[in-house]
């Protein structure tokens, strides 16, 4: 159960025993929507749930539930982690158990008839009223019709009731009709056939879901961590660990939680959050996250979150949500499927009706024919096969680290045609690092950065981490200075072994004096390419400069030039930065566009521009500060957003990593489902209408139309569970060495 209380409304989650496919749903949608007191009803078909939104002082939990139970249904309180073993044995194995009972007396049915009349031929040939079926037989096929159709007939009833035809509806007429006309063998096939239809559908939707609770089994349950006497190690389930506490975590094992790096190295596989292929190292003050993998070190990580709240607990969350949250070809299925089935009794009744009455055609044969039509005219192939390639999609793009808030944001990258980068932590890493060293007047390039090094030992700031970085990385120690002044906005000056030097941008080299046009060239240069220009100097010359810039990702001119050949028109880059440096990006990224200097509401009139001019456009961001660029973009993608609370929220799409090769490879894979979607709705009405046209010309047979209609669904099942393989992964890798190899020939 799950309870979110707002001004006057609550939220509920109910478990909903008979809830097998979007027909039920649609019973349920259409039972509770529009009465007082309901604002909102989204299911969840493959988990069988259904959440409520409702105004508890107007309509309570009981009267929702006795709603459902009016439709044949029964509703129960949804609990978190609740497993199918708490329902009675005849709740979990009673299709079972009756499909298989319906099966045996078909068989027993069929052969007392073959021993009777002396030949399979005889029996499987032979019906209708003027033949005699042996009473046996007769009563093993009547057995077999109510075993088979124990639970479609309650709900026929119901939708007779309401005069709202559906499946249940179509198979029940299908079989009463065979029985009428004497066709024991073929009402007995279809209530048998049927039965197994809908025992092999619920199995593969069931399929469906254990491969989806994989993501659920990610962390572990319990934790290891120090007493808060720090003598002793407590071993306790993860709900109980409190925030704050010291967590233990050996070689090879699953993080329990997420935390900061106390204690220990090592490197962590970030797969199932970030989808990440390679190892991260993680050291002191490196985050982790809860079900996460352990390399070859142990770790001690302060925990920072409770269980609840953990990134793979909104994961999760996040993920069972957009199950709810249906995609346009959910929809158009649905409506399609609402006015179909009406559609197909009356073209039935005309079949039955027509030919009798004006070509003098014979009734029992039409009757027949009608009958075909009713059961080829089931539409369960075509409603249950969108959601399931829906939620396979969502499945597999979590498991890639890719979070996808919905089926409407799932097909919506497969028709992008524009998109807008942010620049800063998007194309680039967002943190400034050194890009060239410049020494003047006789310095050698390692005495300049240990002279730089040195004067920003002191500063803080990220011009100054960078060079310190870099002196870090290289080996290289600073050394004591004397007399050390900061110059406000400007730089520092200080004495080095009694010698005077000063460090700071453009603007104090040029008060300071010293600069000769030739360095002043040199340093204009610097600032073309989009670098932050460092200059070092004494009281006699200046001594050198350095480059700094925010580096631009390793991959991101071979995602841009990958966007194009999937086909998105335009790649345009936003960024508050100033001319020089958005050009320098630009020119390195190979964008087709860029803006500069733009303010948060600037980029909202760009995003918004796109929209009118191109239609489907995604603004790529941090998820915070771009989010009303977001807003105004068709949807809105966030940029490594694991362990960022506030850019899972804001987004429509999350990229749980900094990779940006997680973007060709998203359109790449809604592509691939919206193309399984088109294939199966094409697929199941092709079938349909084969059997129709054959079922005009009186070459199809009840049990052929059930059979077809069975391998159909199954077929379309299956195809939708193709999603949760990674193809799309390795398609992008192809195109990626592909491109790679165009740049390294000469």
């Amino acid at each position: 159960m799950s309870v979110q209380k707002e001004t006057m409304t609550a939220r509920i989650t109910y478990k909903i025993k008979g809830l097998d496919c979007a027909e039920e749903a649609a019973i349920l949608r259409k039972k509770l929507h529009g009465r007082e007191g309901i604002l909102s009803v989204d299911f969840d078909i493959l988990n069988s749930r259904m959440t409520v939104e409702h105004d508890p002082h107007r309509i309570s939990p009981g009267a929702i539930v006795a709603a459902v139970a009016s439709t044949g249904m029964r509703a129960v309180l949804w609990k978190e982690n609740s497993k199918e073993g708490g329902d009675s044995f005849w709740h979990r194995r009673g299709r079972l158990v009756m499909t298989w009972v319906s099966g045996a007396a078909l068989l027993g049915g069929f052969l007392s008839h073959w021993l009777a009349h002396g030949g399979p031929v005889h029996a499987l040939t032979s019906g209708g009223k003027q033949h005699a079926f042996p009473l046996i037989s007769v009563f093993l096929y009547l057995s077999s019709v109510v075993a088979g159709a124990w639970y479609v007939l309650p709900r026929a009833l119901h939708a007779a009731r309401k005069l709202r035809p559906d499946i249940n509806l179509l198979m029940t007429i299908a079989i009463a009709g065979a029985m009428g006309i004497g066709e024991w063998l073929e009402a007995s096939a279809v209530a048998f056939l049927f039965a197994l239809a809908l025992l092999l559908e619920q199995w593969s939707v069931a399929r469906a879901r254990r491969a989806i609770e994989t993501l659920m089994d990610l962390s572990p349950t319990t934790a290891r961590y120090t007493s808060p006497d720090g003598g002793s190690i407590i071993e306790s389930r993860v709900e109980e660990v409190p925030v704050g506490a010291i967590v233990l975590v050996r070689p090879g094992e699953k993080i329990p939680l997420d935390g900061d790096v106390t204690k220990g190295f090592s490197t962590v596989n970030q797969s199932p959050i970030t989808g990440e292929s390679l190892p991260v190292t993680k050291k002191p003050g490196d985050q982790v996250f809860a079900g996460t993998i352990n390399g070859d070190g142990a770790l001690e990580f302060r925990v920072t979150k409770p269980s609840s709240d953990t990134t793979l607990a909104r994961l999760i969350h996040l993920v069972q949500e957009a199950r709810c949250r249906r995609a346009p070809s959910e929809r158009w299925v649905d409506r399609f499927a609402r006015h179909y089935t009406p559609v197909m009794m009356l073209v039935a009744l005309c079949m039955v009706v027509v030919p009798p009455l004006f070509f003098s055609a014979p009734w029992m044969e039409w009757l027949y024919r009608g009958l075909v039509t009713l059961v080829i005219a089931c539409p369960c192939a075509l409603v249950i096969s969108t959601p399931v390639s829906i939620v396979s999609g969502l499945t597999a793009a979590a498991r890639n680290g890719v979070l996808i808030k919905g089926g409407v944001f799932l097909e919506a990258p497969a028709r992008l045609k524009a998109l807008a980068l942010d620049k800063t932590g998007t194309l680039t890493y967002g943190q400034p690092e050194m890009q060239e060293v410049v020494p003047l007047d006789g310095h050698t390039r390692e005495e300049l950065l240990e002279i730089a090094a040195t004067l920003e030992a002191r500063s803080e700031h990220p011009l100054a981490g960078a060079i310190i970085r870099r002196a870090q990385a290289e080996g290289i120690t600073p050394r004591r200075v004397e007399k050390f002044q900061a110059i406000k906005g400007k730089g520092a000056r200080a004495e080095i072994d009694g010698q005077p030097f000063w460090i700071g941008s453009h603007r104090l080299m040029h008060e300071v004096g010293g600069e000769t046009p030739e360095v002043h060239n040199r340093a204009e240069q610097l600032q073309e390419a989009g670098c932050s220009v460092v200059a070092i100097g004494n009281d006699k010359h200046v001594c050198g400069l350095i480059a700094v810039a925010d580096g631009i990702r390793e991959n991101a001119p071979e995602t841009v030039e990958l966007l194009r050949k999937l086909g998105v028109r335009h790649v345009v880059m936003l960024t508050g930065d100033n001319q020089g440096t958005a050009r320098a990006v630009a020119h390195t990224t190979g964008v087709d566009s860029f803006l500069a200097e733009l303010l948060p509401e600037d980029k909202v009139e760009a995003v918004r521009s796109l929209v009118s001019k191109l239609g489907t456009v995604a603004m790529v961001g941090d998820g915070v500060n771009d989010a009303p660029a977001m807003a105004a973009a068709t949807f809105g993608i966030a940029m490594g957003a694991a362990g960022t609370d506030a850019a899972i929220e804001t987004a429509d799409i999350a990229l749980m990593s900094d990779d940006l090769m997680k973007l060709p490879w998203l359109i790449a894979h809604s592509r691939r489902t919206l193309r399984v979607i088109k294939q199966n709705i094409a697929f199941a009405l092709g079938v349909k209408a084969l059997f129709m046209i054959l079922a005009a010309l009186g070459l199809a047979t009840l049990w052929m139309a059930i059979a077809a209609d069975m391998g159909a669904s199954l077929l379309v099942i299956s195809n939708g569970m193709r999603l949760l393989r990674t193809l799309p992964a390795a398609y992008t890798s192809r195109h990626v060495s592909l491109l790679r190899r165009k740049h390294a020939d000469p």
